[in-house]
């Protein structure tokens, strides 16, 4: 098998990958929620301690694959999913299930980072800008689908099918893994880093460059605070305008849908890159319809806010990625640093979502209005860093 067959393979495990992951992680919430009443504040608790584990093992992720081997750390990080939801699916307490959460979450450190790695390494500057739009397309559309179609499957099945339907896929992954590192083995090609093809200059001064690569990286924490505090608070939201859980996941995944809308143009035009009003023009809409989604008291206000967060949220999160993979060439500890980012705002966003709901009791809107001017703050970083890199 040639590069490109093999990572028609790695896209697989890629999909199958978001779509297990999106079933379980995402509507743990409401299992904690409808299993064992657990409201706003203590979902955001949980979302912020699976944030704090996954920056930290993010980062170190990316030196392991690195080091290690890209297909070899995939298996590892699939495997220790497949074991962590095995025994969450035999569980009662809710500590338990906690502590299974946490398990599983530097498991799927491991196959995000090098899922990314697998995906860039040994491209070309249009190869990259081509194989990065697959990568963001196929997760960004599984996941979609898993958001849409997960609250209609813990309805008809059960709550506990949020584990056997993750298990499953995840045991599809990680036979596929071992049949490609046997693949890549016969090819020459064992999954580890690997330099990019000799070609012409990077077309941007080299400073630019590595400043719109920091603008990425601090603007996609802020982008997941806002996405880790909506998913927490969806169950609540649902709650308030009375939707069961199929139809929260019908009306919650709207979001996915437009990012994926956004990927897909972005992977197709190149115009973007190494533009700053994008990014910025995206920031401002994402702080925008955060606050309207997280307070919405209508489902007109909460399907037409998604529309735009989706948009605004996806082109935050290519930039980070994009930059990322085409500045220097450590996949792994670069993917590792981008994963990473993201950890940082899925702790940061429900934190403070969950202590101002702590301190300021008499409203119920305080995490969204303390989180939104959280992202505010961010905004003002992200022109710091951009004025900076004019000097």
């Amino acid at each position: 098998m040639h590069s490109r067959q093999l990572k028609t393979g790695y896209f697989v495990i890629e999909g199958l990958n978001s779509f297990a992951t999106i079933i379980y992680f995402y509507y743990f919430y409401f299992f904690m929620q409808k299993q064992f009443g657990f409201g706003d504040r203590a979902n955001l608790i949980l979302a912020a301690a699976n944030g704090g584990c996954y920056a930290v093992f993010a980062w170190a992720g990316g030196k392991i694959a690195q080091r290690t081997g890209y297909l070899k750390t995939l298996k590892i990080g699939l495997g220790i999913v497949v074991v962590a939801l095995l025994i969450g699916s035999q569980l009662e307490a809710a500590w338990g299930h906690i502590a299974v959460m946490l398990i599983a979450t530097p498991g799927v450190c491991l196959t995000w980072v090098t899922l990314e790695a697998l995906a860039s390494e040994g491209e070309t500057r249009s190869g990259l800008q081509h194989m990065v739009g697959v990568y963001n397309v196929t997760w960004a559309a599984t996941g979609s689908v898993a958001y849409f179609i997960g609250g209609a499957l813990l309805d008809r099945l059960g709550l506990r099918s949020m584990f056997w339907v993750p298990i499953s896929i995840l045991s599809i992954q990680l036979s596929l893994a071992f049949w490609l590192e046997s693949q890549a083995r016969k090819s020459g090609n064992t999954g580890t880093a690997a330099p990019l093809p000799a070609e012409e200059p990077h077309p941007h001064p080299q400073h630019r460059a590595e400043n719109f690569l920091r603008m990425a990286w601090l603007a996609n924490p802020f982008a997941y605070i806002a996405i880790n505090t909506l998913i927490a608070v969806m169950p609540g939201v649902a709650l308030r305008l009375e939707l069961s859980t199929t139809a929260a996941g019908f009306c919650a995944s709207i979001w996915c849908f437009s990012r994926l809308a956004a990927f897909t143009g972005l992977w197709l035009w190149n115009g973007w890159h190494y533009r700053f009003r994008w990014l910025w023009t995206s920031f401002i809409a994402m702080v925008a319809t955060f606050a309207a989604i997280v307070t919405a008291q209508n489902l007109t206000t909460l399907v037409v806010a998604q529309l735009v967060f989706g948009l605004a949220t996806g082109l935050i999160y290519y930039s980070s990625l994009f930059y990322s993979m085409d500045v220097g060439e450590t996949k792994g500890e670069h993917g590792g640093f981008h994963e990473s980012a993201i950890g940082l705002g899925n702790f940061a966003g429900p934190a403070v979502g969950a202590i101002s709901l702590t301190v300021w009791t008499g409203n119920p809107f305080s995490g969204a209005i303390a989180v939104s001017g959280l992202l505010l703050a961010g905004f003002c970083g992200l022109l710091t860093v951009w004025k900076r890199g004019q000097k």
